[in-house]
């Protein structure tokens, strides 16, 4: 072979030398990147399927005083009526389990087809409360606030103005447009639910056994109407007769308030601690004096009723704390954020 023919095979051989080293020496850039990318990536699956697109101070540079207005008109509110602390927070509960913390059970329907007009939500209240505080932030700081994240808020706000633990509530929730009855009957759990569906309702919610026996200690505060366990009172089984997992004489007591087709009175879930946000609901529970059947079904699962023995026990030396995670779980449920939905300038009606 001629030298003439060599060169040109010698001269590919070192473009190819120079194209191979200029790759080694991009690789380590190229892997960088990928990293930084994957990363980032990384960091944005987590926040999403850790807050689904919330975050604690959401409003602090768009209404910076937006928690604070919150607080004030709650505690006007409850020093005037203390009674509607159960009720804001049952509110922010019946709204999280159907279609998600969207906001959807404050919307009117005007042939009366909305989640607030199931017979489960007949007897909610409070929502005045709420048109109150959508009024003052709309003062404040107009189009900004939405309804999903007021009720969330002023949930933690009763729970602290009677006696339970501040935590963060995440924050950046959107109002849904939607609001149907069928729904809200199909989706609350029942008072007479048992413990199997207890469970599976919210585990498909994503929230766990513990989750299910902490906000069950909610029923701490407020009252309910006899017409949601008159049935363990009269008619237990079809045949008259009153559940026997009941205690007698709380049963007793019970019928002096409640009598049959009683669609009117109101009973305190936790007597003599209406009131105030503490662990005796549990006490009442592990007595068998628990109002409703399906907080009597605690006692039917070894985890729930081991939860309430040491709670008891230790004078709720984790409740509050517990109490306080379990809502911001339970406050993640399929809500709305970004571009979805809209932040209502009324709650009661969309935009």
């Amino acid at each position: 072979m001629s030298v003439e023919r060599l060169q040109p095979i010698t001269k590919i051989k070192r473009q190819q030398s120079r194209s191979s080293w200029h790759k080694a020496m991009a690789c380590p850039k190229l892997i960088l990147s990928c990293l930084l990318l994957q990363l980032m990536f990384s960091f944005l699956v987590l926040k999403v399927a850790h807050g689904q697109g919330l975050e604690v101070g959401f409003y602090q540079k768009a209404c910076p005083n937006a928690e604070a207005i919150v607080k004030e008109v709650i505690g006007q509110v409850m020093s005037v009526a203390p009674s509607l602390s159960g009720p804001l927070l049952r509110l922010h509960f019946h709204d999280c389990f159907v279609r998600g913390c969207e906001g959807s059970v404050l919307l009117n329907s005007p042939t009366n087809q909305s989640e607030k007009d199931a017979p489960q939500n007949h007897n909610l209240r409070g929502f005045q409360t709420i048109d109150r505080v959508k009024t003052a932030l709309e003062k404040a700081c107009p189009g900004i606030v939405s309804c999903a994240d007021i009720l969330a808020l002023v949930a933690r706000d009763v729970v602290v103005a009677t006696g339970g633990l501040f935590y963060d509530v995440e924050t950046g929730r959107r109002d849904g447009c939607v609001s149907i009855l069928g729904e809200a009957s199909n989706d609350l759990i029942p008072s007479t639910a048992n413990i199997t569906t207890l469970k599976a309702d919210f585990a498909k919610r994503g929230l766990s056994v513990k989750d299910l026996v902490v906000l069950s200690g909610g029923h701490t505060i407020g009252t309910s109407h006899c017409t949601a366990f008159s049935n363990r009172l009269y008619n237990f089984t079809g045949k008259g007769d009153t559940d026997p997992t009941l205690d007698s004489n709380y049963v007793a007591r019970l019928k002096l308030s409640c009598k049959p087709n009683d669609q009117t009175t109101l009973v305190e879930m936790d007597p003599g601690s209406v009131r105030t946000f503490d662990i005796k609901y549990f006490d009442l529970i592990a007595k068998r004096r628990g109002l409703f059947t399906s907080d009597a079904a605690l006692l039917d699962d070894s985890q729930t009723k081991a939860y309430l023995d040491f709670q008891i026990k230790t004078g709720g030396s984790t409740f509050f704390k517990d109490f306080g995670e379990s809502m911001v779980k339970m406050g993640r449920i399929g809500v709305l954020t970004e571009t979805s939905g809209e932040v209502r300038k009324v709650c009661s009606k969309v935009n």
